[in-house]
């Protein structure tokens, strides 16, 4: 049984409840984090000295960072399947990968403080121009992510779902989440489809676009 310590609001422990879904492995869930047991409790220092979730427990190993996770439960638990979370063929697993790095980088960082500001409404975020910025730039790089949707038609590194999908497809939750000014929410008809496909994963379902952002 695995043992995942993090709260069930956070965008990289649902990273990591999703990929659970897709491989079919059950777990069990700590809350840990605002709101809960803080993660700066020697107990969980102990972990991971980052006072960060998510935390895996896999028997005797422990792991932390939600994409390092993600890769290894694909690794560990995902042989045999038809259509692999995390390709074996090295040019797939870097697309993969290229894209999982992109949303731990440039997209996360475009739309943390109009995320903050808008959806969280966090009072140490209320800066309106620091919230335009960041709304233009979360825009800027959603059109980068529409642009290469429309040409995969399918998924974003490529024709079949892979852990990129898991990483992206909990930002795009957000996206749609977040009452954005309309003057800097672009159309973006690739993305909602990607979004409604997505929708159609029970993992998503529980863990994605599950009303909670």
């Amino acid at each position: 049984m695995l043992n995942i310590l993090g709260k069930a609001s956070s965008i990289n422990v649902r990273k990591v409840l999703w990929t659970c879904v897709e491989l079919g492995l059950p777990f069990e869930r700590e809350d840990w984090g605002s709101g809960f047991r803080p993660t700066n409790e020697p107990a969980f220092l102990a972990l991971n000295p980052n006072a960060m979730v998510p935390v895996l427990r896999d028997g005797d190993f422990v792991l932390w960072e939600s994409n390092s996770i993600i890769r290894y439960l694909a690794n560990q638990y995902g042989a045999g399947r038809e259509q692999p979370l995390y390709p074996s063929e090295p040019r797939r697993r870097a697309r993969v990968d290229q894209w999982m790095d992109w949303q731990a980088t440039d997209l996360n960082r475009s739309w943390s403080y109009a995320f903050l500001a808008l959806a969280r409404q966090s009072p140490a975020h209320r800066d309106a121009a620091a919230i335009e910025a960041s709304s233009r730039d979360w825009g800027h790089f959603m059109g980068i992510l529409e642009r290469r949707l429309g040409e995969t038609g399918a998924y974003v590194a490529g024709e079949a779902f892979t852990l990129a999908d898991i990483a992206v497809g909990l930002s795009v939750n957000r996206w749609f989440a977040t009452p954005l000014d309309d003057a800097l929410r672009p159309a973006l008809p690739a993305v909602a489809a990607y979004y409604d496909r997505l929708a159609e994963r029970p993992g998503y379902r529980a863990h994605g676009r599950n009303g909670t952002a």
